[in-house]
This record gives structure tokens, sequence and C-alpha cells, in this order.
């Protein structure tokens, strides 16, 4: 049995692996004794992942730590420099290659941070965008202008904005959806042979709110680390 551990920017997602099948856990139920490997997948601090090690240490347990490649098997990265594409944006494009086979997806993870990234049938990855997420889009825009003002009871909505909260976070929703469906429109296809797939912590809003059907995967991170380990020469 492995133990995947996602550390993103605000949490630490954990899952099991048993016979390929991702099952989320929280942290006290990690079974170590039945742990024969760590899995790990991290762009947040490294404080958020200590005790794991620690833990996986003492144990003797051995840890593997993610890492991107310029190809994996048929899968290709469109970064030339190929070590600075974030660790999450890889597995996620990992997880759909294999999810996903001999399909073209548009690849849409939004937590903290919203990445699109755009992969071909072919296995390969076209690239992507990073823009910065719907709260982190709302908070500098209201910190750095002097009238530009939000509140907690205003929702994100597609909707034109008739006061300054609604203007501003329904902004940012249009803007991160407008940023998918130019990575929709990279394809010169039609928008039925699209795979969407929506990740993060705002993944399941983002979507709803799509005007095209979508799918939303809470664990796309940790399925991408697993058949990266089962396809990595180590």
């Amino acid at each position: 049995m492995q133990l995947l551990i996602d550390v993103g920017n605000t949490a630490v997602k954990l899952a099991l692996a048993r016979n390929d099948y991702v099952t989320l856990i929280d942290d006290i139920s990690i079974p170590w004794n039945d742990i024969s490997e760590v899995l790990v997948a991290q762009v947040g601090k490294s404080d958020a992942l200590t005790p794991y090690i620690d833990k996986a240490q003492v144990l003797g347990i051995p840890v593997v730590q993610a890492y991107v490649t310029q190809t994996l098997n048929e899968l290709r990265c469109a970064y030339a420099h190929y070590h600075n594409l974030g660790i999450d944006r890889w597995l996620t494009v990992v997880a759909c290659h294999y999810l996903y086979p001999k399909q073209n997806c548009v690849i849409v993870d939004s937590g903290t941070a919203t990445k699109v990234d755009i992969l071909t049938a072919k296995g390969e990855h076209l690239g992507g965008w990073i823009l910065p997420g719907l709260d982190m889009m709302v908070d500098s825009l209201v910190n750095n202008t002097q009238k530009v003002f939000s509140d907690e009871q205003s929702l994100f909505t597609k909707a034109l904005g008739k006061n300054t909260p609604n203007a501003v976070k329904n902004g940012a929703l249009v803007a991160t959806l407008g940023a998918i469906y130019a990575g929709m429109q990279s394809f010169e296809c039609e928008t039925s042979a699209l795979k969407v797939i929506c990740a993060g912590g705002y993944g399941e809003f983002i979507s709803q709110q799509l005007m095209c059907e979508s799918q939303y995967n809470d664990i796309l991170v940790l399925q991408g680390l697993l058949f990266w380990r089962k396809n990595i020469q180590i």
C-alpha cells in the first residue's frame, strides 16, 4: 500500500493507493504499519511535509518525491527547461494522459492560483497559463487600488456587476473562465471532442460555471502521482 501526499500552497492532501485505486484519508487514518512507500508531490512549504517524512524515516519506509521529466513514455512536456514546470501541473497532465487516452484535454487546476494546461490526444503537452486564483485576484485588485473594494457576502457569478464588490468578484470569475475558453479554442476541433477536467479547491465551482461539458476530479494530482510512479524509471 502506498501513501500519497499532495503538498499544495494552502493544504496537504493525503490518500492511500491500493491496487491502483486512490482513496482520500485524513491525517489520523494513516495505516503506517501497512505502508510500503510514500509518494510526494510538493509545491507548498516543506514544513507541512516534515512530520510525514520524519515518521516514514523512523519506520524505514522509502520516500519518493515526484519530479518533472522531458518525457514520460509517449507523453512530452512543452517546457524546454522542464525543471521549471510545477510538479502539480505536470501531474495533472500525467493523470489526464492516462485517464483519457488519445483525447484532447483542457486541464484546469484552480486553487490559490489557477493553472490551465493543454494536452493533445497524441500526448503533447502544449503548455498553459498561470493566473491568480479567484481569491488572490480579488485581493490583489483591492490591495492595489484606491477605491475598489469587495466584501464577504457577494458571490462569484458571471453577471455584470452593479456594485463594486460584484464587479470585482464577477470580473475575477469571468477572467478565469475566459482563460479556459481560450485554451479550448487552441484546439481546432468541436467542443464535443474535448475533455475539460477541473481540479483544485475551486475546481468544482469552476466546472459548474462553464458553458460546456466538464468533469470535476478532486484527486487529479494524486492520481497523476500514482501514474507517474508506475511509469518513471528511478
